[in-house]
């Protein structure tokens, strides 16, 4: 049997993974390597506790020791473990610098030394920052504009230094907004949904005019095992659905399916970065 490390596996977009790839490879096992912190749930995955090709390993990819050992039992790496929230990471940017840029660093490192076949880095389309107009290629400048992203550029930039100067095959995977199973209730759909089923308002940040593409997270996944079996290595694969909204018009679509009026349920917010999906 070949055997997949996966990090953050407990996570929206990790265990959603995990079960897609154990129900489609059944020459394959998978050990999920998670911290499990506040958005690390369980549950997520226990029906798959009893399977022989499942295995958590509970550990922080920023102590490195830890790491050693989950990468010794794999032959490949999917690297979904960061933290992801924008408001977090303005308030407290510290935890994002250790987990998105220390943290990987160590896994990298790891992985170099025990001879990993093929590893992909999750990353996030909000390391291209806002552009006036388009979308963005892979090669485009990274202009962050929160500490979250800034660190996930840096963990991509330290990514590609791996490829360009061992050889390491890396391919990092860009992610646009994903949405649906599991999602921790912090980002904007489960949020507004939850608010709304608690009867509160919806935090719409200024004008809601900020745009982006949504893609469910079954789709992210499928796409991520294309770039797993046939990506390149030392490249870089934007992953989106052309699914693009503003976000005053999600807000409207989320209101018009749970029959909620405009005006009453709206909250509107300003000085912080918008909530998005990943």
């Amino acid at each position: 049997m070949k055997s997949l490390l996966v990090t953050g596996g407990l996570g929206f977009i990790g265990s959603n993974f995990i079960k897609d790839f154990l129900n489609s490879r059944p020459e394959w096992t998978v050990i999920n390597f998670d911290k499990q912190t506040y958005c690390g749930n369980p549950e997520n995955l226990r029906e798959l506790e009893a399977s022989p090709r499942y295995q958590y390993f509970k550990g922080d990819i920023c102590r490195a020791d830890e790491v050693r050992q989950a990468v010794e039992k794999a032959e490949a790496v999917i690297h979904f473990a960061a933290e992801t929230h924008v408001d977090r990471s303005i308030d407290n940017p510290e935890d994002f610098l250790h987990t998105n840029v220390i943290g990987t660093r160590n896994l990298l490192e790891a992985a170099k030394r025990a001879r990993i076949r093929r590893f992909v880095h999750i990353s996030t389309d909000e390391v291209y920052g806002s552009l006036p107009e388009g979308v963005a290629e892979e090669e485009a400048p990274l202009r962050p504009n929160s500490p979250y992203s800034a660190s996930k550029a840096a963990g991509d930039l330290l990514a590609r230094s791996y490829w360009k100067t061992y050889q390491f095959p890396v391919i990092i995977c860009r992610s646009t907004n994903n949405f649906g199973p599991y999602q921790f209730p912090e980002k904007v759909i489960p949020l507004f949904v939850t608010n709304l089923l608690e009867n509160k308002k919806v935090p719409l940040y200024g004008a809601g005019q900020n745009r982006r593409d949504w893609i469910y997270v079954e789709d992210n996944c499928r796409a991520i095992e294309i770039v797993f079996d046939q990506g390149q290595e030392g490249d870089i694969y934007n992953i989106g659905a052309g699914n693009e909204m503003s976000n005053i018009d999600l807000t409207h679509k989320i209101l018009r399916a749970m029959n909620c009026s405009t005006r009453s349920a709206i909250a509107r917010r300003i000085g912080r970065a918008p909530i998005t999906g990943s």
